[in-house]
């Protein structure tokens, strides 16, 4: 060969080899080697009523594939028995009751509030955090398809993204990720709302121990497999799609509902049938297919958990544990504890705790039923039922009659194991008195630990302790700007405060981004219109400290919010 061009072939052999490693060596490259992705694919209401998890009667195909693929497991529960409560401590890793998030909801319309009580944010203590802000910090884009439902309006730094058209596919190449999709069609609306056929008869229904077995519960019990049907269709689409796009096996996709139910006496309730819940996890790259994980688990383990997977340690504050990553803890669960509170305008406090065996339940209201009057449950045809047999006294099942007795029992104890449904209380049996014991002085001292909220009436707590008196929110402090050389620096003096930031070049212009509408949550239930696109807030970014670089005659608009407080908001232009 020419000695020339040998040389050259040489050079550009060795040219293509440095732009190999820079890339392989090149912080994206880095991040999407050591940070997998993570995809949620989360359903609403439902307790583990899926054809992998041994019923016989529904059909699942997809979720029975998925955890074919990956690891299934048995024992996961929600620390509530309803959306907001259950998925404020799963976005923060925290107990409701400790964070003043537990009462259903705490942002509603005034016909649904106590007498006197305004709708408001929870502030949470200044040290917690929405767990997608610490991803979003190592460089994750995140995105939230649809539904929130935290009891606190999150600041813009959590998501890139969340809207109808949220997705992963917003993100910049390379960039890791985490997409939560949410899945609306088995939420209790939906059988209030009962499919206009069902896929399944209601005299296959079998019915749990606390219904009267009427031709009307074992129909809504039927709308709820329709329901999970066809939610399960959702989730294959949605697993088509990962596939599609070429994410699916290296991904983390993790399925599992915001807690049980959804028909009368399961939803709402912190007993078995309100807190147990499905949770498959498919690891990347095939690893553990088709195992079984029997491991206690509580939600508020999985905000620490995605952490870990990330590959950061989990924060102090933070009162979960993480099962999965690189960082996961070697401890584990002996109990899990949930929390009842305020349903709309209906007061009660209730605490559970369980140890996977044998279920407690400390009831601190005995003056009031176990049964919550509430307007909305009683639109389902079920909930009506049972309703009109209780006024006329028809009820002939002794356990679906406690439900409306008073006093109710200030101590209950299940044999869960043997009694699924939990109707034989068993606190008053001398043979189980030692076990009694041991959960309840668990729980107890779990409260004391953690803190809970509840003890004080909720009015003092929003108006005077949170608002000190003055009818309002606290303002988050304004951002502080800070100019150097070449760029500016960043703080705010409320402590805890997220700051966001947005740059632009000469004005503020195009603010907001359209987006293609593709979702599975309730806009796909209700669809307004025959809308197909949104626009969207053009993403902030987390400011992680340092000087941010600008060139003469950029703005940048920076926000300043801390979880509960209103937030303030600066513009600055850089001269």
């Amino acid at each position: 060969m020419n000695p020339i061009l040998h040389r050259s072939y040489f050079l550009l052999k060795k040219l293509k080899w440095t732009i190999l490693l820079s890339f392989l060596f090149s912080p994206i490259a880095v991040l999407a080697q050591n940070q997998p992705n993570i995809v949620w694919i989360v359903c609403e209401d439902i307790s583990p009523y899926l054809a992998t998890y041994g019923d016989a009667t529904v059909r699942t195909p997809n979720i029975d594939a998925l955890a074919k693929e990956g690891e299934k497991f048995t024992r996961v529960y929600t620390t509530a028995g309803v959306c907001a409560p259950s998925r404020s401590s799963i976005i923060t890793g925290m107990n409701q009751i400790s964070i003043g998030t537990s009462h259903m909801r705490t942002k509603n319309r005034p016909s649904l509030m106590p007498e006197g009580l305004p709708s408001y944010s929870a502030v949470l203590p200044n040290n917690v955090k929405a767990f997608p802000e610490f991803l979003r910090k190592m460089g994750y884009y995140t995105s939230n398809n649809a539904k929130e439902d935290y009891q606190f309006e999150e600041p813009v730094t959590v998501w890139d993204e969340s809207s109808v058209a949220a997705s992963y596919r917003n993100k910049a190449a390379g960039q890791p990720f985490f997409s939560v999709f949410n899945f609306a069609i088995s939420h209790e609306s939906q059988v209030i709302s009962p499919p206009d056929s069902l896929y399944y008869r209601p005299d296959d229904m079998v019915l749990p121990l606390y219904y009267e077995n009427t031709l009307q519960m074992r129909h809504d019990k039927a709308a709820l497999y329709t329901r999970i049907e066809q939610m399960d269709s959702d989730v294959g689409e949605l697993i088509a799609q990962l596939k599609s796009d070429g994410v699916y096996d290296g991904s983390y996709v993790i399925f599992y509902s915001d807690h049980g139910g959804n028909l009368p006496w399961m939803k709402r309730e912190v007993l078995e049938r309100g807190l147990h819940i499905p949770f498959i996890v498919k690891h990347p790259k095939g690893q553990k297919a088709g195992t079984v994980n029997n491991d206690l688990i509580s939600s508020i383990d999985f905000a620490p958990s995605m952490l870990s997977i990330a590959g950061m340690e989990p924060p102090e504050y933070m009162q979960g544990k993480a099962f999965l990553g690189t960082k996961k803890s070697s401890l584990k669960n002996d109990y899990i504890f949930a929390a009842r509170d305020r349903m709309a305008d209906k007061y009660d406090r209730v605490r559970s705790v369980s140890d996977g065996t044998f279920r407690y339940v400390y009831n601190f209201h005995p003056e009031v039923p176990k049964y919550q009057d509430l307007a909305y449950r009683k639109q389902m045809a079920s909930m009506k039922e049972i309703i009109e047999m209780r006024d006329a006294g028809t009820i002939k099942n002794p356990y679906l009659k406690d439900w409306f007795k008073t006093p109710k029992p200030q101590e209950e104890l299940y044999y869960t194991a043997k009694d699924p449904d939990e109707v034989h209380n068993l606190a008053n049996e001398k043979s189980y008195f030692v076990k009694k014991a041991e959960l309840k002085k668990v729980l107890f001292q779990w409260l004391d630990q953690i803190g809970d909220l509840c003890e004080i009436p909720e009015k003092e707590m929003v108006l005077e302790r949170w608002w000190d008196g003055k009818g309002e929110a606290p303002k988050t402090g304004q951002p502080i700007i800070e100019r150097s050389k070449d760029g500016v620096t960043l703080s705010c003096d409320t402590e805890g405060a997220s700051i966001g930031y947005r740059i632009f070049n000469g004005t503020i212009k195009d603010t907001l981004v359209t987006r293609k509408i593709k979702t599975w949550d309730f806009f796909y239930l209700m669809p307004q219109e025959g809308k197909t696109s949104i626009n969207v807030p053009k993403p902030w970014e987390v400011y992680k400290g340092g000087i941010i670089p600008l060139n003469k005659g950029q703005i940048i608009q920076v926000n300043t919010h801390r979880i509960g407080y209103t937030p303030s908001e600066v513009i600055y232009k850089f001269n």
